[in-house]
């Protein structure tokens, strides 16, 4: 089964300095609704790899960040999208624990529970840890260039020793994993009835990629 995993601060929604301690502060990027409601058609589990240190510094309650992930899901479901599971580093950065990206910990805890070929999927992530765990896990990296990413986009050139694909934002990697994945699968509707998306697609079909 092939899956793309998705960065949470800065690829979904807003990333902040001081981290997202409740749904109040936590705001979705424009397009990102958009995004997902558009790559729900291609049928392939969207899972979400976070890490919230928050936690582990005790700035913030496990609860409060799973209150947040639950109304994250339910906006997106609602606006026709979905996300299939979530996975949450709360680790303080010191642990050294092998779940906090850059270490590919959460993607293989994914790969094991759910069945992912880890080969055939997308990291789409908005800093270097996000490629750095997609390369060791062996998805296809994708750099979106919203919250951390046009600061990180040089050092990414520089130390990335494998290849990556470059995109504006969300709805631009939707669109290149659109064009890749479209031969690869039957594209119907939420409800299977071999509908075309809506508007959505055709903006992702029509978006360009940078490739390292």
């Amino acid at each position: 089964m092939r899956a793309i995993f998705l960065d949470r601060d800065g690829v979904i929604c807003e990333n902040r300095s001081d981290y997202v301690k409740s749904w109040r502060e936590f705001k979705f990027l424009p397009g990102a609704k958009q995004s997902l409601a558009a790559l729900r058609y291609l049928g392939l589990p969207i899972i979400v790899v976070t890490n919230q240190s928050a936690i582990g510094q005790g700035l913030v309650p496990a609860s409060v960040v799973e209150n947040i992930h639950q109304r994250m899901i339910a906006e997106i479901q609602a606006y026709g999208g979905q996300i299939s599971h979530v996975y949450c580093c709360p680790h303080h950065p010191q642990e050294g624990c092998d779940c906090r990206k850059p270490q590919p910990g959460m993607l293989l805890q994914a790969a094991r529970e759910l069945g992912v070929d880890l080969s055939r999927s997308y990291m789409v992530g908005d800093a270097m840890t996000d490629l750095r765990a997609g390369q060791q896990a062996g998805c296809h990296p994708i750099m979106v260039l919203t919250g951390r990413g046009l600061p990180q986009l040089t050092p990414a050139f520089t130390s990335m020793n494998t290849p990556f694909t470059i995109t504006r934002n969300l709805m631009q990697a939707a669109g290149y994993i659109y064009r890749l994945e479209r031969p690869k699968v039957q594209v119907t509707g939420p409800d299977e009835s071999n509908t075309l998306p809506p508007r959505e697609f055709s903006l992702l079909a029509n978006n360009l990629s940078l490739q390292k």
